[in-house]
This record gives structure tokens, sequence and C-alpha cells, in this order.
């Protein structure tokens, strides 16, 4: 990460998964990372975005180990124990949108919420979220997917709003949406079919790519793997 102070600390929300996995493995590589820790639901602290004192428990634990350069949310679900993505309206489910919002959007923002302050001052920090080109208001063609799309969409309003107010308090700092392009991962396998698909490690290093090349003046920006600019 050529952009961030050399010794830099860094830390991963979401592991555990293909993405966050990738993101985690290559910071470790990287000989300016000073220190890289991830969180989850197997480390210590936890973090669980079904159990929201979880995350605000990890933040306060974490504290004397910062300041943070770079924080990373890499979680997601798309479908799980309450429903698969609906095909239609008649397809939702108050269970299924209710997960999908605590995991896609109500975890993230409180990860926004708690590990923001502690980004570094006066110096370059970046905070960015995996949000995903289906929630793109903008963008939505084909319909369908209907808690899926509006838990990211929430999730870029947050993205945005917190921008604006991280701005006043941490003016060299970045707050990034992400968009990893199609994956190869436990989310995404059910529903790939004959779309192109990249390896995790590919999508981590194209996104690190992208976070080196923004600037204070791109936060609150929604951006893909390959640097474009999404519409919201």
């Amino acid at each position: 990460m050529q952009s961030l102070p050399a010794g830099y600390r860094a830390l991963v929300l979401g592991a555990s998964g293909a993405i966050g996995g990738a993101l985690a493995a290559q910071l470790r590589d990287d000989p300016y990372c000073a220190k890289m820790l991830t969180l989850g639901r197997s480390t210590t602290p936890a973090v669980d975005f079904d159990a929201p004192p979880s995350i605000a428990e990890a933040a306060h634990s974490l504290f004397t180990q910062g300041p943070w350069n770079l924080v990373l949310v890499a979680t997601g679900m798309l479908q799980g124990p309450t429903g698969k993505p609906e095909k239609r309206l008649t397809d939702l489910s108050a269970e299924h949108m209710a997960a999908s919002f605590a995991v896609n959007t109500i975890g993230p923002a409180l990860a926004l919420a708690h590990f923001a302050p502690q980004l570094a001052h006066g110096e370059r920090s970046v905070l960015a979220v995996l949000s995903a080109k289906v929630g793109s208001i903008g963008d939505n063609r084909l319909g369908g997917w209907y808690s899926y799309r509006a838990s990211k969409a929430a999730l870029n309003m947050v993205v945005k709003t917190a921008a604006i107010e991280l701005a006043r308090t941490h003016p060299q700092a970045v707050v990034a949406a992400l968009h990893p392009g199609t994956v190869d991962s436990a989310l995404s396998a059910p529903f790939r079919g004959a779309q192109i698909w990249r390896p995790a490690r590919d999508a981590a290093r194209d996104l690190l790519a992208v976070i080196d090349g923004l600037q204070p003046e791109d936060s609150g920006g929604f951006w893909a793997y390959d640097g474009q600019r999404l519409r919201w």
C-alpha cells in the first residue's frame, strides 16, 4: 500500500470470508504494514453482526492498538436460513429482509460508528466497506433481489453520510464503498451461472489498488474493483 504511511496499522472485519481472507493475507505480506488484525465470530475479541454489542466491545478492546490507517469491512449476506434472493415481490419476507439488513447494513454501519473515531489523525487513513453493484439504484435494470439490493443501497447511503461527517475531524481520511465484482466465494457460488468469476486473491489485489489511488476528495464514493466510479 504505497499511499499509506510506512508502519501503517490495518484491521479487517470479516476475514473468514473469501475476499476478507484474501485482503488480510495480502496486507500481512506488505512490508510497510506494521500491524494487521482480523475480527470475526471466532476471533478474540469476537465480532458478530447478529450481536451488535459485540462491535462496540471489540472496538473498545482494540482502542490501545490503534490508531488505524486502514479499516476494511469485508462482510456480506446474500442468502441463508431466512431465505434466498427474491425474484418477485411475492417472495418478500420480513424475516429475510431483516436478516439482510442486519448483516449488510446495520453491522457495517456500527463498525463505521465505532472504528471511524479510531482512524489516524494528521495522516492518511481509509475505511472501506464491501458493497455491491446491484446496490446501485441507477444501475438497476433487471429487478429482483429485493433485500440484498435494498440493504446494499442503504449501506451506500451510510458510507456517503459518514464521509461528510468524518471530513470535519479527519480531513485526510477516505471512506468508500467498494464493489469486488463476481468472485469465487461461498456467497456468489450458487448464483454465478455463466458469469465470469475471479479468484478472491485477484479481487483483493484490485480492491487494494483502488484504495491506494483514492484521495480525500473521493471520500464518500462508490467504486468498482477496476477503478470505475459507480452510480448510486
